[in-house]
């Protein structure tokens, strides 16, 4: 998920960039300008005028510039209102313009009056004149998004230009003995795919990433909110649900609704096998040893306190010490912050450096024999920082440690293997990956969970009970007294069931690709400052924009039916740590598009120019 390289969501090689275009017509406009606009060149037969171009389409080759398709995240720009620019023209009409004066230099075509076809890959089709502006935007020295981070559809642009073009444009970029390297980015050498280049054999296993097919699966993204289509952009909070979670929901209740033990009759057998299927379906999610190891809670925040009251007062005593992170959710603060209080422990933090990410030197540091547990968040819910969790687990138990990794963030986003991971315990909320709300899970190895004593007590997790003593079951029903939330599990099946079919990678890769263009975007804005910038990040972009409260810009956008959250996040601690109280914070998911950003960037130029009332 790092930020520093721009993926395809198909995987495909350069060669098939081409058709990931982030706008066919505005690219088809400025590519033909930089081709027939140059001195003196005249069109190719059949050509018409700039004048005659916007009634007029002749058969001449052109510039093959193919549609986008349905897997890219500029897919769903047609709801494009006429009124709001598309993202970047100004820097790459600008670019184009550069590239025009610097081709016309060097290939001859001045001189000869027409361009051979050794230069142009295809003759233009002539466009109205677009006004260029600053190239400031372009200038990476003066943005606040560090410099490794490329500008959108890099690979793209690199694909508008045959290897001819590309190298004369190269040529004429670099004055001659001027030491200095190309400034045209796009046009650096790349490795030539062969036909033969395998895709990742992941790719194979699911269909291609269709982002409208996706949209359409979420009825309540049709709903309209103050007369505008719903922009969802909350998800950090909560996400939607598909139609199959919602259909699932219904067929239980009508189906096989009923408290579980299958032996009672045979609604209970439907409900006690559906609700420990999807058990199954969390272990292999999560790819946990064994069906055992998961246990069914109300979200992360209650698995976080049943290990804190179970397996913390049984192992913390005065002196020990807990680490935890300056990223953390008060859900994984104030539980240990309790205990430590009960016991008499000490509760330690990790730093994080200006970019919000962890200093791995100082955590190490707090590391010693005293400390018995290690809670943190793979990914942080206030910055979408992704923390080095398998080196920090790894750190911990090298002092006999255990470790608790809070996966409420990233379950959505990229793929978990706590085999892999090594972590003791492992706590997420169905409601953040497209399930119901009021059910989660927490995986513990086994031998962990059989040695810690149960947290509540009730029907269904005991053996025997008599006044004198009670003799429990082991994990997982040791820790789920009373009756379960049935219904909201088989709902939690559904949602892991279809955010497998679509691939966790893919997912992942996709929405890489729309965070750096938000990311892109939201630089553009003169007064927002970004929050949390680390090289490694998931879809949160938290942000102040200057003059405005985060308040009043949440409410301006809800206006305008763009659903952000605006506040401290329950993350109080890491928004002080930059200095602040609250931030707005747009997040992503695999339903969103270039399009939501789109709409969202025009938004906050209207609030930042004041266009928009309080």
């Amino acid at each position: 998920m790092s930020t520093s390289n721009l993926d395809h969501p198909s995987g495909e090689s350069l060669d098939a960039a081409s058709t990931y275009l982030p706008d066919v017509e505005l690219l088809t406009r400025m590519a033909n300008e930089m081709f027939s606009a140059l001195p003196n060149a005249t069109p190719a037969a059949g050509v018409p005028s700039s004048a005659a171009a916007a009634s007029t389409v002749t058969s001449a080759p052109a510039l093959e510039v193919p549609s986008f398709p349905a897997d890219h995240p500029r897919a769903g720009s047609s709801v494009y209102a006429s009124a709001i620019p598309l993202p970047f023209e100004d820097e790459l009409n600008t670019l184009f313009s550069s590239a025009k004066e610097s081709y016309s230099a060097v290939s001859g075509i001045a001189q000869t009056g027409a361009p051979s076809a050794g230069a142009l890959a295809a003759a233009p089709l002539p466009a109205p004149e677009i006004s260029a502006l600053s190239a400031d935007h372009f200038n990476l020295a003066t943005s606040p998004i560090p410099s490794a981070i490329p500008l959108p559809f890099e690979e793209e642009l690199r694909a508008l230009f045959t290897p001819a073009q590309k190298a004369t444009l190269a040529h004429a970029a670099i004055p001659a003995n001027s030491g200095q390297a190309s400034s045209f980015y796009f046009l650096d050498s790349i490795a030539s795919p062969t036909a033969s280049t395998p895709l990742p054999a992941y790719a194979a296993a699911h269909p291609p990433f269709d982002v409208n097919a996706i949209r359409r699966d979420f009825p309540i993204l049709k709903e309209l909110v103050h007369g505008r289509p719903l922009i969802w952009l909350d998800n950090a909070a909560t996400t939607q649900k598909p139609q199959s979670v919602i259909d699932r929901l219904s067929y239980f209740y009508q189906h096989e609704n009923s408290n579980i033990h299958r032996a009672a009759h045979e609604l209970a057998a439907r409900a006690t096998d559906a609700y420990e299927d999807a058990r199954k379906k969390v272990r292999h999610f999560l790819n946990a040893p064994s069906v055992d190891e998961i246990v069914f809670v109300r979200g992360t925040t209650e698995g976080i306190n049943l290990v804190a009251q179970s397996w913390g007062r049984q192992h913390i005593n005065e002196g020990d010490e807990i680490v935890i992170s300056w990223l953390e959710h008060h859900a994984n603060i104030v539980p240990w912050q309790q205990l430590c209080t009960e016991k008499g422990a000490k509760l330690r933090i990790a730093p994080v450096d200006d970019h919000g990410q962890i200093v791995l030197d100082e955590y190490q540091k707090l590391l010693n024999s005293r400390t018995k547990l290690v809670a943190f968040s793979q990914v942080s819910n206030a910055l979408g920082t992704i923390t080095p969790a398998q080196q920090m687990i790894a750190m911990a138990h090298r002092v006999g440690a255990r470790v608790l990794l809070d996966g409420a963030q990233s379950v959505s986003h990229m793929r978990v293997d706590v085999q892999q991971l090594d972590c003791d315990w492992f706590v997420f909320s169905g409601h953040k990956v497209f399930a119901p709300t009021g059910i989660g899970a927490l995986f513990g190895k086994l031998e962990l969970l059989n040695s810690m004593p149960p947290w509540q007590g009730g029907g269904n997790m005991i053996q025997d009970v008599t006044f004198e003593k009670t003799i429990y079951h082991a994990a997982p029903a040791r820790f789920e007294a009373g009756t379960g939330n049935i219904a909201d599990a088989v709902g939690l099946g559904a949602a892991i069931d279809y955010v497998q079919r679509i691939g966790l990678e893919n997912i992942s890769r996709y929405e890489h690709q729309l965070l750096v263009y938000a990311t892109r975007g939201l630089s553009t804005i003169p007064g927002l400052r970004l929050i949390g910038t680390a090289a490694e990040k998931a879809g949160v972009l938290s942000f102040v924009l200057k003059g405005f409260s985060s308040e009043e810009v949440g409410a301006a956008l809800n206006r305008e039916g763009i659903a952000v959250r605006s506040g401290h996040h329950c993350a109080q601690p890491i928004l002080r740590r930059f200095g602040l109280e609250t931030t707005v914070r747009p997040s992503l998911a695999l339903y969103n598009t270039c399009a939501d950003v789109d709409f969202l960037v025009a938004a906050l130029r209207r609030i930042q120019s004041g266009r928009t009332s309080f």
